[in-house]
């Protein structure tokens, strides 16, 4: 993992995906990115983001003194791919 076979994590990113391993619905929680700060990403069931982010926010602002820290949604796509401006390829 990026936290112990590079110790790049921070205790704020720790602190979140501990928060969130913890929560109803979670199948799991990261950090992301080049560590030093920034992001994880959790898997949650759709039912269950709302309250995971609402413990998110609650827990970490009371275990960091009064931090926030700022969630958001997002859902899985196909990933990077062409788009066509017509809906075909170009000869």
């Amino acid at each position: 993992s990026l936290r112990d076979n590079f110790e790049v994590s921070t205790p704020e990113l720790d602190l979140l995906v501990e928060i969130a391993t913890k929560c109803e619905g979670v199948y799991g929680s990261r950090m992301t990115g080049g560590g030093f700060g920034g992001c994880t990403i959790t898997l949650v069931k759709k039912e269950f983001a709302d309250a995971l982010i609402k413990t998110l926010e609650e827990e970490y602002k009371n275990k960091t003194g009064g931090k926030d820290c700022t969630c958001f949604l997002t859902n899985a796509s196909k990933g990077a791919h062409v788009v066509w401006t017509d809906g075909k390829p170009s000869k």
